[in-house]
């Protein structure tokens, strides 16, 4: 029997509640999750697999070859269901030099540009976030990193108040002010600025999260660096940072417990037995010191 049952944290606390489960499987909010992981504190016998959310950083080296290919993998990347993906990027991270201002300028022009709306023809690229007070959450959320000292590329705009229709947003966060680390569900993306690659993977992983990270560069050796020293559970070079559904998915932080899902999931429905087996019953032929037959 399946059943699907609406709701939020609420009702995910009241069927985490129940006495019969033998393990829990979460995808959600780090928030929820956190509880969730509390509210089994202590019960070892129940399995808790936590995939949650994430603060994902994207690095765009100078060693990009093709501008307009990193611009598209990094809209994939940032805007893909209007940012509701959980490992949509949420930071991109950009060379402090020439090259990184033409890129975040591109970037800057092809998002503008962005078809925002229902389904229609022609067809948008975004839709609406999953509520109007979702979006105008994130237009908050604009409005606290503008008041840190982020200066605006690209300004988010809500279509209407009832609406969960909202333009993206692209915020240079360079030289903000205590930016909070917080997953912001929607088209809110940060840019900020480095001078060398080391200080990039520093920057990238700056988060209680991990969940997902990528990098976009010509060069082999930044990417074997990148993959070895940054801390997500799903790592992409030269691929946008949403595709890896089929693969063990998950991460470490606040973004999970070692429990990747999806190709792992099956796992933890099953328990390992181990079995000493003989055919049949018979004396050894030496028996142990101390013992007489």
């Amino acid at each position: 029997m399946l059943n699907l049952v609406q709701g939020e944290k609420d009702t995910d606390v009241a069927l985490a509640n129940h006495r019969q489960i033998d393990g829990l499987f979460f995808t959600g909010s780090s928030e929820t999750g956190t509880l969730l992981h509390r509210q089994f504190g202590g019960q070892p016998e129940i399995v808790l697999a936590l995939e949650m959310g994430g603060n994902n950083p994207l690095v765009v080296s100078h060693h990009v070859e093709d501008i307009d290919a990193a611009v598209h993998h990094t809209i994939q990347s940032v805007f893909l269901s209007a940012g509701q993906h959980c490992t949509c990027a949420r930071h991109l991270l950009v060379p402090d030099d020439a090259f990184g201002e033409r890129f975040t300028r591109r970037l800057g022009e092809v998002s503008a540009n962005i078809r925002v709306g229902a389904y229609d023809e022609p067809q948008p690229f975004m839709g609406a976030v999953i509520s109007a007070r979702a979006a105008a959450r994130l237009i908050e959320a604009q409005q606290r990193l503008i008041a840190a000292g982020a200066t605006v590329t690209l300004e988010m705009r809500q279509r209407a108040a009832h609406l969960g229709y909202v333009t993206p947003a692209v915020l240079d966060v360079t030289h903000a002010r205590d930016v909070p680390d917080e997953e912001h569900f929607g088209p809110l993306l940060q840019v900020a600025r480095y001078r060398s690659f080391d200080e990039a993977i520093e920057r990238a992983n700056d988060t209680a999260y991990g969940l997902s990270a990528g990098l976009l560069a010509a060069d082999e050796a930044a990417w074997t660096h990148f993959q070895r020293t940054i801390r997500a559970g799903i790592v992409n070079w030269n691929r946008p940072t949403n595709g890896a559904a089929a693969v063990p998915f998950g991460g470490v932080g606040h973004s999970g417990n070692q429990r990747p899902s999806a190709y792992y999931a099956t796992d933890y429905c099953l328990y390992p037995m181990a079995s000493v087996e003989s055919a049949q019953l018979q004396m050894p032929v030496s028996v142990s010191p101390g013992l007489t037959f």
